[in-house]
C-alpha cells in the first residue's frame, strides 16, 4: 500500500532530523524541499535569471549570495512572495511527480516541505505530521547552527504561520523541544503507526 506522508514545521523545529530519525523505523523516498530550492538557485539557469532579475542586490560578482537574498526578502513581504513565485512552481511540479509514481507503485514517499500548509497542498498526502518546538527554542538553533541573528530569525518565523494553526491542521504532531533519543522514539511510535495503518 502506498503512502504520501508530508512532513512540515516552523523554520530550526527539526523536520529534517526527525525524517531521518523515522527512516530507520520506516524506509522510504524523500524529497526536500530546501534541498531542492538550494539546487534550483545553484543550478537552474531559469531560475538564476530570473533571480538575478527581480533581486539584482542578491548578486555578489556575478554570483547569486544567498545571505543577500534573505535579508532581502525577509525585509519585504512582497519580495518574499516574488521569491516563492518563482521557486514553488517548480518545487511542487518535482515532488507532486513523485507522489504520482509512489502511489502508482504502491510505494512510500517522505515529503519535507516548510511550506506545506501555507501554500495550501496537504489535501496531496495521506497524512502530514507538524514538528514543532517553542520559538525561543527555534531562535537558539538559528543562532548556534545557522549564525542568523535573533532580528532576522524572528523575521523568518514572523513569515511563517503560527506553529498553533499548523498542528490544528496536522496528523501527527512531533515535539522537538528535548533529546535526540526523545526525538527517535518519536519516530519509531509514528513508525510502527504508519506500518500498521498503510502497510
Amino acid at each position: 500500500m502506498s503512502l504520501v506522508l508530508g512532513i512540515t514545521g516552523g523554520i530550526a523545529s527539526g523536520k529534517s532530523t526527525f525524517t531521518q530519525k523515522l527512516l530507520q523505523a520506516f524506509p522510504a523516498q524523500v524529497f526536500n524541499a530546501d534541498a531542492v530550492a538550494r539546487e534550483l538557485l545553484n543550478t537552474d539557469l531559469g531560475v538564476q535569471e530570473a533571480i538575478r532579475n527581480h533581486f539584482p542586490g542578491s548578486v555578489v560578482d556575478g554570483e547569486i549570495h544567498r545571505e543577500q537574498l534573505r535579508q532581502i526578502v525577509f525585509a519585504d513581504e512582497s519580495k518574499r512572495r516574488t521569491l516563492e513565485g518563482i521557486l514553488h512552481p517548480p518545487i511542487r511540479e518535482a515532488w507532486m511527480r513523485l507522489a504520482e509514481l509512489a502511489r502508482a507503485s504502491g510505494s512510500r514517499l517522505i515529503v519535507d516541505i516548510p511550506l506545506l500548509f501555507e501554500t495550501g497542498t496537504e489535501k496531496y498526502f495521506d497524512a502530514t505530521v507538524v514538528v514543532g518546538c517553542s520559538q525561543s527554542t527555534q531562535i537558539q538553533r538559528l543562532k548556534k547552527n545557522r549564525n542568523i541573528g535573533a532580528e532576522m530569525a524572528e523575521s523568518i518565523i514572523a513569515a511563517q504561520w503560527d506553529l498553533q494553526r499548523k498542528i490544528a491542521k496536522a496528523d501527527f504532531v512531533i515535539w522537538n523541544e528535548s533529546s535526540i533519543e526523545h526525538l527517535e522514539s518519536q519516530g519509531r511510535m509514528l513508525a510502527g503507526y504508519l506500518t500498521k495503518r498503510h502497510g
